[in-house]
């Protein structure tokens, strides 16, 4: 049985490997049925699509790290509403719940949502005030 296991898995391994390189070459597996000609603008249009949103969110990520992050344990209120999806009410429930031990307490108590973490995270830090002075 753990045979027959192992030469299923080559089988799976080899043939997947084996249909990119047929596809490169221009021909289509015989396992894949071949797509209509009206199939491939849409498709093409699709992975033009999905190319361009990874490279707007691979831009966004790399304007996040060159930013300064904001530290939600000192910033001002001013500092907190330049943050997307920071508003009035969000910077006065951040401020509200200092200190943070980590910026990842915004989201588990609750302050912004998850969506709205996922935004923030990036641009947040959540410095530790300096115990070893006391």
């Amino acid at each position: 049985m753990k045979r027959f296991t192992m030469s299923i898995a080559l089988f799976a391994f080899v043939v997947a490997l084996a249909a990119p390189l047929a596809l490169a070459q221009g021909s289509t597996p015989a396992a894949t049925p071949s797509a209509t000609p009206a199939a491939e603008p849409a498709k093409a249009e699709k992975t033009m699509h999905a190319e361009k949103a990874a490279r707007h969110a691979k831009a966004e990520k790399a304007e996040a790290a060159t930013m300064a992050k904001t530290d939600i344990n000192t910033a001002t209120k001013e500092e907190l509403m330049k943050l997307p999806g920071v508003g009035d009410a969000i910077a006065d429930k951040i401020i509200a719940g200092r200190p943070y031990k980590t910026k990842a307490e915004l989201s588990s108590k609750k302050i912004v949502g998850v969506k709205a973490y996922a935004k923030l995270r990036g641009m947040i830090i959540a410095k530790q005030a300096d115990t070893a002075a006391k």
